[in-house]
């Protein structure tokens, strides 16, 4: 029995894990403490989807590592995080790109928005 139940617990454990996620997405909108987005890779249908967020969310800006094409590294925190106006606040057409962290409760607790290209305005 005693074999059984750390089994279980570890099985719940590794759950809650997986159901963790970590994906990248353009938001498009901003509303307070929901976030939407389109979630997807080129070529294929992109996915509309929205989240809360936490009260402790970390918006910081993402760094691109070179060596491990595809993963961030986290920079240096966002002014007023979500409410930046030249960021998140003011979201143009073509949405903001940014890697999303969520926890297994579905919420957003960390974003990692990618920077604009030089030049770009």
């Amino acid at each position: 029995m005693k074999k059984f139940a750390l089994a279980a617990v570890c099985t719940l454990a590794m759950v809650g894990f997986v159901i963790a996620e970590e994906f990248t997405a353009t938001i498009t909108k901003v509303d307070g403490s929901k976030v939407t987005y389109m979630k997807g890779k080129k070529g294929e249908d992109k996915k509309e989807g929205s989240a809360d967020v936490t009260a402790d969310v970390k918006v910081l800006k993402g760094i691109p590592d070179m060596e491990t094409k595809g993963k961030v590294n986290p920079g240096e925190a966002i002014d007023k995080g979500l409410k930046n106006p030249e960021l998140l606040a003011n979201i143009s057409d073509k949405g903001v790109k940014a890697q999303i962290t969520t926890n297994d409760a579905g919420k957003i607790t960390q974003i990692l928005v990618f920077g604009k290209k030089k030049g770009a305005e």
